[in-house]
């Protein structure tokens, strides 16, 4: 199962600048993988899951595609193709293989992410 990871420690990790719209990056974060990812429909956004896919068993999800499935904001999972909800972290294809969700946001042109 999911959670959601709520904290007042946050961390810089890049320029928003840095980060190709609608795409990934990993950031290894408290010795931690996590992909934060840059979705442009609008305005900027920032969301940061586990990069670790529990489908492949691989730490692959910030490479993924993002799309959206209906209303939600998702990546693809470049291995097996499962999509993952960027919001709540949850696997629509298997529930069971959700991942964590970590606060994000953007402040003076920089990505923050909350560990």
């Amino acid at each position: 199962m999911h959670r959601d990871i709520q904290t007042d420690n946050w961390i810089s990790v890049c320029q928003l600048g840095d980060i190709v719209p609608n795409t990934g990056v990993c950031a290894l974060l408290n010795q931690r993988q996590i992909a934060v990812f840059h979705v442009q429909a609008g305005e900027a956004r920032v969301f940061a899951i586990d990069n670790y896919d529990p489908n492949s068993q691989a730490a692959v999800l910030s490479r993924g595609l993002v799309g959206s499935v209906g209303e939600r904001i998702v990546v693809a999972s470049p291995i097996y193709k499962q999509h993952f909800d960027l919001q709540t972290g949850e696997c629509l294809e298997a529930p069971e293989h959700s991942v964590n969700t970590y606060p994000a946001r953007i402040e003076d042109g920089k990505v923050w992410v909350g560990l």
